[in-house]
């Protein structure tokens, strides 16, 4: 490709390869307006922060349409393609208002209008937009609680609902006569009931697998018929032990099993015409993608021919196509189409590829828990080794294509990441065993696989990192007090340090989150705070430790990071502290590398390990 040059002037050939995967432009996988499908929006890091762009297939011309100093990714075309609305808040606090954009104006045009004027700024909870113009919005905020609202085009916003407890807007029908919510008024926050109103707020249907709370099932909304004039909604539910689609007419109250035989756990949306279904299934940390047609004799399944490896998205456009992005752990992600082609192929260098991932299975305390591990291409163990913990809780690392670990990996060492206990993708069971013992059950998870990579020859025990960001973040700090002998050095981005002060500082919808988990407030169940919190143990804490903490985060709040800072310069502990000006990490690709490059001389200084730029 010749000499190639970075944004910063320098040659590729000059630049580290794990920087280069952080600067290649990425696209996400466009969306397409419902009656205008040649108008598209998709995100993308090609200015080096991500922000919204749309895409006009008909004419192949594509626009920024937002450039804020700290990125956009949340943004929904009009179904007639006209107009996108994008979230709009400060400093990636994550609390704002929706604004509305002329889907042909770029960034530089200063035509934004407040989408639903006469709504404060809260934190986002759906967005539905209907072909009349009528949006369904869905708020959370500390004082109000969930609300949701109904804005006509010219009037002002009409409040439909109103709880504590969080909920939000799931879908709104073709007609835009009905409109499916997500609550949970019953109080568990990990298993939603759903309600299926008209406009005006009034109730059609309920459907609510928890029975009050007393059993824990949840449902979740997976999208109306694309059809006029067919009220059926496509649900998710956990009724066989995972995620898996059913068909429900909440106007007929009517439901429909679907006989999707799969192991793991499944997702579904529509056909543009209805007709089939999109099945998503993930499995093992891979997923793969199947055509589900419900009208056949029992229904009938085919596959949908994707390579090895994690599908992040898919949509099945109005021609029968199927559009995904793909990756694995090696292979950077790409935009492709079952016709073969690349959908979407950003100007620029590509990412280097990195090394694949190997699964083990390790025997735990609650059952056989899964990693994946990936080791330096040379070189044989024992390696020092970084066990890379995911956020969520609910979520899991699958072989997907993450720049992180392999910046880890080209710099020697191996990496670990465990689905632990509380991860989705292994059925219910598993996701819900993290109840009240919050942290230390996951923990052991990781003890256990941590054993095994010790035992194996994979890691070098006495240069064992612990790192993650958010929910890893929060247990690489309960680890690093609760198991001090078994890490060299920690690494917590985002975390939660503090239980308390971050239970009555964070967003209300977390709140709930943390009372379903804990069973209780700090108030009501303090010793079970005490026990999940990284500050109780903060005392016994050996390893150096490095934290960074966006100033701006509304889910891992700054002042609770800054107490269990406090307590570690109180006996002057080895620690480093980052803070940025942004949220819950960053959207900006400079400011990332800056934070990777921090963590990899941190470990280096603490562990030793060769010098930055490998």
């Amino acid at each position: 490709m010749g000499d190639m040059t970075e944004s910063n002037g320098a040659t590729t050939e000059s630049v580290p390869e794990w920087e280069r995967r952080f600067r290649a432009p990425r696209v996400s996988l466009p969306d397409w307006a419902q009656d205008a499908p040649d108008r598209s929006l998709f995100v993308s890091n090609a200015t080096g922060t991500y922000e919204l762009y749309t895409w006009d297939r008909s004419t192949g011309e594509q626009r920024r349409i937002t450039d804020r100093p700290n990125g956009t990714t949340d943004g929904v075309l009009t179904p007639d393609g006209e107009a996108v609305w994008w979230f709009s808040d400060t400093d990636g606090d994550e609390f704002g208002v929706w604004m509305r954009r002329p889907f042909g104006a770029g960034s530089e045009e200063d035509v934004d209008e407040p989408a639903a004027p006469g709504l404060d700024p809260s934190y986002p909870a759906g967005l539905a937009i209907g072909r009349d113009g009528t949006a369904v919005i869905g708020r959370s905020t500390d004082e109000d609680g969930s609300t949701v609202h109904v804005v006509r085009p010219g009037q002002a916003p009409v409040e439909i609902y109103r709880h504590r407890e969080s909920a939000g807007v799931g879908d709104l029908s073709y007609d835009g006569t009905l409109i499916a919510l997500e609550h949970t008024e019953h109080g568990d926050a990990m298993h939603s009931a759903l309600r299926v109103v008209r406009p005006d707020g009034s109730t059609v249907a309920e459907l609510d697998d928890t029975e009050g709370g007393t059993k824990e099932l949840g449902l979740s909304v997976l999208g109306f018929a694309p059809v006029a004039g067919d009220p059926r909604l496509l649900v998710g539910h956990q009724r066989r032990g995972r995620w898996e689609p059913m068909i429900w007419d909440p106007v007929a109250g009517t439901e429909t099993d679907l006989s999707i035989e799969l192991p793991g756990d499944v997702g579904a949306e529509w056909y543009a015409d209805g007709s089939a279904l999109l099945v998503e299934h993930d499995f093992e940390a891979r997923s793969e993608l199947w055509r589900y047609a419900p009208a056949a004799a029992g229904g009938t399944l085919a596959r949908v021919e994707t390579p090895a490896g994690s599908v992040s998205g898919a949509t099945a456009r109005p021609d029968g196509t199927v559009e995904y992005l793909w990756s694995s752990a090696a292979e950077p992600p790409v935009v492709r189409s079952t016709t073969g082609a690349v959908v979407l192929d950003p100007p620029g260098a590509k990412a280097p590829a990195s090394v694949p991932v190997e699964d083990v299975w390790v025997d735990g305390p609650g059952g056989r828990v899964h990693a994946l591990v990936q080791r330096p291409a040379t070189g044989e163990g024992p390696f020092p080794t970084v066990f890379e913990i995911h956020g969520g809780p609910t979520w899991h690392d699958s072989d997907a294509f993450a720049a992180g670990p392999a910046a880890w990996v080209d710099h020697g060492y191996a990496v670990v990441r465990v689905n632990y206990r509380g991860s989705t993708g292994y059925g219910r069971a598993w996701t819900d065993a993290l109840k009240h013992r919050v942290g230390l059950i996951e923990l052991e998870d990781i003890a256990a696989v941590r054993g095994w990579a010790v035992e194996s020859g994979l890691a070098d025990p006495a240069k064992l990192v612990l790192a993650g960001g958010s929910w890893g973040g929060y247990l690489t700090l309960l680890g690093l007090g609760t198991q001090p002998d078994a890490w060299a050095v920690g690494l917590a981005a985002v975390p939660v340090a503090d239980y308390v002060t971050a239970y009555h500082d964070e967003m209300e919808a977390l709140k709930a989150m943390d009372r379903t988990l804990l069973g209780g407030t700090p108030e009501e169940v303090p010793e079970r705070f005490e026990a999940s919190s990284p500050l109780t143990y903060v005392d016994a804490v050996r390893a150096p430790v490095y934290i960074s903490a966006g100033v701006n985060d509304p889910r891992c709040p700054i002042q609770q990071v800054e107490n269990y800072v406090d307590r570690l310069k109180g006996r002057d502990a080895v620690h480093e502290v980052y803070r940025y000006d942004a949220g819950h990490g960053s959207l900006v690709v400079e400011e990332r590398i800056k934070q990777v490059r921090l963590e990899l001389d941190f470990a280096r200084r603490h562990l030793g390990g060769p010098d930055e730029g490998a």
